[in-house]
């Protein structure tokens, strides 16, 4: 894939991070069919080069990350119901066989589908004016898709205020701190290279034992856990002797953690 051929994004691979900046600013970074295809096509590029240890997302402009599909565009959907499929499935790393890990470094609004890419986001960092919400309701629409893959990282009743409050609430990104959403809240000229900072620390670790270990959490998701622990066996049988060829322990670095 030819990285400076994308129209929608800008994407950059350097020192085994791809850092993919929404590049629709004036559109308050909306989706539409063309960055959908391009998100495709991202993802299957992250997927299958092995130089691409970890994905950053972030976006251009001041006022918002994303707010969702673009509405004057529209997004595709088959005349035939039979044959539709959720759009947003091109957007989410996990649902494209992406086991990078992704950061997200948003700020701004974050709306409707921008959940796509959060709700399957191994870390979230937010700026401290990022505000979170679902207009769906308040068009007429339902709210259904991107509130179900919410369900699974943060309690119900978060979604559920989320959804049926519409455009009358947004959450604060104190608020999401609170509730496990994002795991960290810095000052909006610190969001970008933070989130750079956190994508090289696990860039620098073995590859397969980051990937083994994503694919390992995601999916338990999706099984009980008396299953999600034999899979778990499964990828340690896996990817363990892969992780280990990967790194030589007496060269492993020490240094001072950090407490969060």
């Amino acid at each position: 894939m030819d990285l400076t051929g994308t129209t929608t994004v800008i994407a950059e691979l350097k020192d085994h991070v791809l850092t993919i900046t929404l590049d629709r600013p004036d559109k308050l970074n909306s989706f539409t069919d063309t960055m959908r295809a391009e998100f495709r096509e991202l993802w299957h590029y992250a997927s299958e080069t092995d130089d691409v240890h970890v994905v950053v997302l972030r976006a251009n402009g001041e006022r918002a990350f994303s707010t969702g599909v673009d509405v004057h565009e529209g997004t595709f959907l088959s005349d035939n119901v039979f044959s539709r499929r959720d759009p947003g499935v091109d957007l989410s790393p996990k649902q494209n066989n992406c086991w990078k890990p992704l950061v997200c470094a948003v700020h701004g609004m974050v709306a409707g589908g921008a959940l796509y890419w959060l709700n399957e986001a191994d870390i979230i960092v937010a700026s401290e004016d990022a505000q979170f919400f679902d207009p769906h309701v308040s068009y007429g629409m339902v709210a259904a898709l991107e509130p179900i893959g919410l369900a699974h990282r943060i309690p119900i009743g978060e979604v559920l205020r989320m959804v049926l409050l519409g455009l009358d609430e947004r959450m604060s990104a104190k608020r999401a701190y609170e509730i496990g959403f994002v795991s960290e809240i810095v000052a909006r000229d610190a969001l970008w290279d933070r989130a750079q900072q956190l994508a090289e620390r696990i860039a620098a670790k073995p590859p397969a034992a980051i990937q083994g270990s994503i694919r390992a959490i995601w999916e338990s998701k999706d099984r009980t856990r008396s299953h999600a622990l034999a899979a778990g066996m499964m990828y340690t049988d896996l990817g363990n002797p892969i992780g280990l060829a990967q790194v030589d322990r007496s060269q492993v670095p020490t240094r001072d953690y950090e407490v969060r």
